[in-house]
């Protein structure tokens, strides 16, 4: 009996035929990112903005809109709640604003007031506007150290022009689920969206790292094909591996988005969106991109021959 597939292993999806359509829509996202990040900023955490964070459990279910309403009419700035495990459990974040001039320990002697009896305070994490920038300068930082040896990387085990593409692809990428942070402000960017784009990039530079492998099998397997059938080769016997990892990453994420509360949906939801591009750019950008920088065998170009995949 044969076994359901969800992607027959000898398909012929015409790849480089349809990149002018997949260059156009990655232009476009690319540059709707752009422009909300540079228009509409990001709706930085107490991570980066500075503040404190206070994790309390009650001994009876409190009515977050009404201690939110509360701690509101105090006027120490923009409040965030959030139900943390259980009802019982709420984080408690305030950020920093230079038009307070009472001290962090004084905000947090009239949030203790505000909440009266019966509280007990988990945990309270003060985070200066100092420690805040520098944590901004070692992200950014660390986002660049790591598409600079991701491209080094590539740079040895293939080529330049596969380096190039590569990281093109995962510049892509990043760039796109920053402008999920920008364009959706529901989404603070924090520590956690740190991770949510090096995840993305992790998941994006193996994806394609398995299709350049492919490519490279191929160009010694196969001497007399061109560039254009090459890649529209390795890409469909890829096919199938690449929709399959992703597919069940995505469910996995799928069931704690749904299930796993707010705190694990909006840590999850971003990854799961970063996910859905990089597998995207891994099929359908960075191979095709090697027709424009070229790719060389023993040491010769080889023929386009777009005309034969047209």
């Amino acid at each position: 009996m044969q076994l359901y597939k969800l992607i027959p292993h000898d398909t012929k999806i015409n790849f480089v035929k349809n990149r002018k359509f997949t260059y156009a829509f990655s232009i476009c996202v690319t540059l709707i990112s752009l422009l909300g990040f540079f228009l509409n900023g990001l709706n930085f955490g107490i991570d980066f903005r500075g503040g404190f964070l206070m994790e309390i459990k009650t001994e009876q279910k409190m009515n977050v809109e009404d201690l939110r309403s509360k701690l509101s009419s105090l006027n120490i700035g923009e409040v965030t709640i959030q139900e943390f495990g259980s009802d019982k459990e709420l984080l408690i974040r305030i950020p920093s604003s230079t038009d307070l001039k009472e001290s962090h320990a004084q905000l947090q002697e009239k949030i203790k007031r505000t909440l009266g009896d019966g509280v007990e305070y988990r945990k309270i994490e003060t985070i200066g506007p100092k420690v805040g920038a520098d944590l901004v300068d070692n992200a950014i930082l660390a986002v660049l150290i790591s598409l600079g040896m991701i491209l080094l990387y590539i740079w040895v085990r293939f080529e330049w022009q596969f380096a190039i593409c590569g990281v093109t692809a995962l510049a892509h990428d990043c760039i796109v689920l920053m402008g999920l942070y920008s364009l959706v402000h529901y989404f603070e960017f924090n520590i956690n969206a740190i991770v949510a784009l090096l995840m993305t990039a992790s998941y994006s530079i193996h994806d394609t790292v398995v299709v350049f492998d492919r490519v490279r099998e191929d160009m010694l397997a196969y001497r007399n094909l061109t560039v254009a059938e090459l890649l529209n080769k390795a890409m469909n016997e890829t096919l199938s591996r690449t929709v399959l990892t992703s597919v069940t990453t995505l469910l996995s994420l799928l069931a704690l988005c749904m299930f796993g509360g707010k705190v694990i949906f909006d840590f999850c939801f971003p990854i799961m969106f970063g996910l859905m591009f990089g597998t995207f750019s891994s099929i359908c950008l960075s191979a095709p991109l090697l027709l424009i920088t070229g790719i060389r065998v023993d040491g010769k170009d080889l023929e386009l021959g777009l005309e034969k995949v047209a």
